[in-house]
């Protein structure tokens, strides 16, 4: 029951990420339920092997360069779901307004 939750959850912030960016823009709520759900896996397989392999980059940044990482995983997303991505900084900005809505919405859910 969790992962439909949080599923849903990160669907309604991936919907909201495109209210907000304007580079960001997915036809519908149904598209971004699917894009929500590769998302995780995205996340859940390829992001750790990224951030391994960037680990001396993120370091060196102190970090920073996780925000590209995500920004990375967005965009591979939007190559096999309807989610479009107008380029790198709408992938970069939508990135960091996905995890704080996703966040928000996540603790709003957990109360």
């Amino acid at each position: 029951m969790g992962f439909i939750v949080r599923w849903l959850i990160n669907s309604v912030a991936l919907y909201l990420t495109t209210l907000v960016v304007k580079g960001v823009k997915v036809p519908d709520f149904g598209a971004a339920v699917v894009a929500a759900l590769v998302l995780g896996i995205v996340n859940a397989v390829i992001r750790p092997v990224a951030l391994i392999l960037t680990l001396p980059l993120n370091i060196l940044t102190l970090g920073l360069f996780t925000f590209v990482v995500n920004a990375g995983m967005l965009y591979l997303v939007s190559k096999v779901t309807a989610l479009r991505l107008d380029g790198f900084w709408s992938a970069f900005l939508g990135a960091i307004v996905l995890s704080i809505v996703s966040a928000v919405l996540t603790r709003l859910v957990a109360d």
